[in-house]
């Protein structure tokens, strides 16, 4: 088996691993008494985050996470609450994404930002009494690279991962933990942990390509306010 049909193969089987986890997701919503009274939220969010890229083959000097560039994002969202401890949660937002590449001798240090609008659709489970709850999030999420920027020294050794991204449409999956406090005629306070991991590659990955795979990883914090409207 080459490295294409590999990741071909791992794809596949997180895709079904996916499609299972929200199979269960929407058979405990179901299973969920109705609310007598909808949950509705809008709010705004916005929080840093920290992302790579793995390449396979691998590129020189990739850093782990803890040494990238601090990205920012932030946007719009909705919450629909229909049942006990489950809900509808969509997204609209912008967020920076990238990778970056170092040398500790000094002989580069290259950062590529990419800019994203995108659109999670996630399933909100939580637990807990009326003015504090824990929650997790669990979703595909759709994004657009709308702009890309570079920072510092190339390497000389490794050249395609330089080029324009032959894909900016993006499309995979995001989870996160979190908890929030509720007020009445205040609002709702919440903080999130989440992760995101895209099954799109950001190059072309056939036969003929130097890279079998160019998936990013996301890991960030965002802090919310949301205003209950019924």
């Amino acid at each position: 088996m080459n490295m294409a049909d590999t990741r071909i193969h791992i794809l596949l089987s997180w895709s079904i691993k996916l499609l299972g986890v929200l199979l269960l997701a929407t058979g405990y919503a179901a299973a969920q008494p109705r609310l007598e009274h909808s949950e509705i939220y809008l709010g705004a969010y916005g929080g840093v985050n920290a992302s790579t890229v793995f390449f396979s083959p691998k590129v020189g000097g990739m850093t782990d996470l803890l040494k990238v560039p601090i990205g920012y994002g932030g946007g719009l969202m909705f919450r629909y609450g229909g049942h006990k401890c489950c809900a509808l949660q969509v997204e609209l937002g912008y967020i920076q994404r990238g990778w970056r590449e170092y040398s500790q001798s000094g002989g580069f240090d290259y950062t590529r930002t990419l800019h994203y609008i995108q659109l999670p659709l996630l399933a909100h489970i939580h637990f807990g009494n009326e003015h504090f709850r824990g929650f997790f999030n669990l979703g595909p999420e759709i994004g657009y690279c709308l702009l890309e920027q570079e920072k510092g020294t190339q390497q000389t050794v490794s050249v395609y991962q330089y080029n324009k991204i032959d894909h900016p449409f993006d499309w995979g999956v995001a989870g996160g933990l979190g908890f929030y406090g509720k007020a009445r005629r205040v609002g709702v306070f919440q903080l999130e942990i989440r992760a995101q991991y895209s099954f799109g590659s950001l190059y072309n990955n056939s036969r003929a390509e130097h890279f079998a795979a160019s998936n990013m990883l996301t890991v960030g914090a965002t802090l919310a306010y949301m205003w209950q409207i019924k």
